[in-house]
């Protein structure tokens, strides 16, 4: 039996245990007490958090899950430990059917290999978008929401596919919803210029979730709340939120907390392979990617995806005073596993769960990630 006892502040599901003790063995937390007299680490001082999911990344270090590389996931798994993250969505792209295929038989065949973050499923963002805000999604490979389509993919992939998002403005979108929801496959709402009422009914009909709010939607208009307007006023669904500085200004997130409560904001990196790699030119799906000053961007200027560690993007939404430190670090944690369902196996520390947990110092600069309790990132000072 492994035995691992960290003495620090307990960041629980809603309380924080100042100086606890949480005491892990052969990777399950046992305990979490209040007192403790055997054997511990003193982390005094330190934040021990839950583990950070990311539920909309696409590549980390020089890999994508798109590059068709036989080790991607693999490496991703292993590097974005380094960011926080200890469970992730594999996030492909809109993309011709073979690559798509493709990509989801490299998922399946890895997922047993991972050494880090663990893979939670697949999130397929696209084809099923429209043109205008297609962002980095080619255009050339979009069609309408198609239950067959996901019904194959979700063979090929053996069941990983946990997510797809729509444009809801097609008009079979409230019955391909419905079918998603049969499967088990929860649906998300973006890179649309989708009406209110139109992305009102995709949220009745079951879609859960607006993919990386406000970047790549139908703005707010007072006379026509568009699919900005819908995030912000359907309390029900979930909003993906990138945290960067770039894609949302600091000001525009908090308001979107304040109106929607931060128990149904969920942090995400839409990272691409540039992330956690020098400035330089990268690729994101077929298009070429510039990346400077912290920005990811087409050879139009669009953002593609963002470079953005998930452990910065907690830190950020606290330091521009939108959330506190508890809700920052839930936001990144269990608000994305409860999301998909997921908030009874990850996303929280309690007795039971699998340690999978981070520690920060109080000024939210990673220290560790842990996964099943082994340590998988030490800083290095």
């Amino acid at each position: 039996m492994t035995r691992l006892v960290l003495k620090g502040d307990c960041y629980l599901r809603n309380k924080i245990l100042m100086n606890g003790f949480l005491v892990i063995e052969d990777g399950k937390i046992v305990d979490i007490k209040s007192e403790y007299t055997g054997e511990f680490e003193d982390l005094t001082g330190h934040i021990i958090g839950p583990g950070f999911f990311d539920t909309h990344i696409h590549g980390y270090e020089g890999y994508d899950i798109m590059d068709l590389k036989p080790k991607n996931v693999e490496h991703i798994s292993q590097n974005i430990v380094k960011m926080g993250v200890t469970s992730f969505l594999a996030t492909t792209l809109t993309s011709a059917r073979e690559t798509l295929e493709e990509a989801l038989r490299l998922v399946k065949n890895q997922k047993d290999k991972l050494n880090g973050a663990k893979l939670k499923g697949v999130f397929l963002e696209g084809p099923f978008f429209t043109v205008k805000y297609k962002g980095a999604q080619n255009a050339n490979y979009m069609v309408a929401p198609n239950t067959r389509m996901i019904e194959e993919l979700q063979e090929i992939s053996g069941g990983l596919i946990k997510k797809v998002a729509i444009a809801p403005e097609y008009e079979n979108s409230v019955d391909f919803i419905k079918d998603m929801n049969k499967m088990g496959i929860y649906v998300a709402l973006g890179h649309s210029d989708a009406s209110y009422e139109e992305a009102r009914e995709a949220v009745e009909a079951g879609a859960n979730v607006f993919v990386h709010t406000f970047n790549g939607m139908s703005g707010l208009h007072h006379r026509e709340p568009g699919m900005v307007g819908a995030a912000m006023h359907l309390k029900e669904a979930y909003s993906e939120l990138i945290c960067d500085g770039y894609h949302v200004h600091p000001v525009v997130v908090d308001i979107l907390m304040e109106a929607k409560g931060r128990e149904k904001i969920a942090l995400i990196t839409d990272c691409m392979m540039a992330g956690g790699m020098p400035e330089g030119s990268y690729t994101l799906g077929e298009y070429d990617v510039d990346v400077r000053d912290g920005q990811a961007r087409l050879e139009s200027g669009s953002l593609a995806g963002s470079v953005l560690k998930l452990s910065d993007g907690v830190k950020n939404v606290v330091n521009w005073g939108a959330a506190t430190i508890h809700e920052a670090i839930m936001m990144a944690s269990y608000v994305p596993a409860k999301s998909l369902g997921l908030d009874n196996e990850i996303g929280v520390i309690d007795i039971g769960r699998s340690a999978d947990i981070v520690v920060m110092d109080k000024s939210l600069n990673l220290i560790r990630t842990y996964v099943d309790g082994q340590l998988k990132y030490s800083k290095v000072d």
